[in-house]
């Protein structure tokens, strides 16, 4: 795939240390200074991975992130300058792969660029590897893909990987505090709201009946039902 990376921050002097360090490390960028012209460039940079401030002019972070809801080619990584534990929430719930609160390091910055890549990376891999099936359902986990009635559905990251972990896990019950270890790689409970928003995301777009193999497990967390319960 592609190494563009476009960087949204109101703040030219950030925006551009930014940019120099990821073109010295050989992608190809383009910056951006508020939240429109960001949506804009999308269109027509469309880049891999969006590093985007949430405080800007026009349209912040969070409405970049809700205006680009139904990506599934694009990693998120928002900055913002608070550290309240409700905007991270806030932020993983409409999508972000990852979060960076200011100051940070460059090169942080970096290492976490290089490994939103390597995930979305597998995704279009040219190996099918593993495939689950769920009736018309398929999942093809190396190149991290999701198939329904041969249509490929619009997952975002995490969407994909928390689908994968329970379809890969039958009847296997995931406190929400696991599944916001193992697919955000966060441990604090007070996150547990980004897991059920997920969860409801996914149902929508399963549809029925594929909606209902991911079970509400009341006071617990959740389950997906066994494969064969779908013809």
């Amino acid at each position: 795939m592609n190494k563009k990376v476009l960087v949204v921050d109101d703040e030219q002097s950030i925006s551009g240390a930014i940019a120099y360090a990821l073109r010295r490390e050989g992608y190809e960028v383009d910056t951006a200074g508020d939240g429109e012209e960001a949506l804009s460039k999308v269109q027509t940079f469309r880049p891999s991975v969006l590093v985007l401030d949430v405080m800007m002019p026009k349209l912040n972070g969070y409405d970049v992130c809700r205006r680009l809801e139904d990506r599934d080619d694009i990693g998120i990584i928002l900055l913002t300058v608070k550290n309240d534990i409700v905007d991270k929430i806030i932020g993983l719930e409409l999508g972000a792969d990852d979060y960076m609160t200011k100051p940070f390091e460059i090169r942080e910055l970096l290492a976490r660029v290089k490994a939103l890549l390597r995930r979305l990376e597998k995704k279009t891999g040219e190996s099918i590897g593993e495939v689950l099936e769920y009736g018309e359902l398929r999942i093809y986990s190396e190149r991290r893909s999701a198939e329904l009635k041969a249509e490929e559905l619009e997952l975002t990251p995490k969407e994909f990987d928390l689908l994968l972990l329970l379809l890969s896990h039958p009847q296997r019950v995931y406190m929400r505090e696991e599944l916001l270890e193992q697919v955000w790689e966060m441990d604090y409970a007070g996150g547990t709201r980004t897991v059920d928003i997920h969860i409801q995301r996914l149902r929508k777009k399963l549809g029925d009946p594929y909606q209902n193999m991911l079970q509400t497990v009341y006071g617990v967390g959740y389950k997906a039902v066994p494969a064969g319960s779908y013809p």
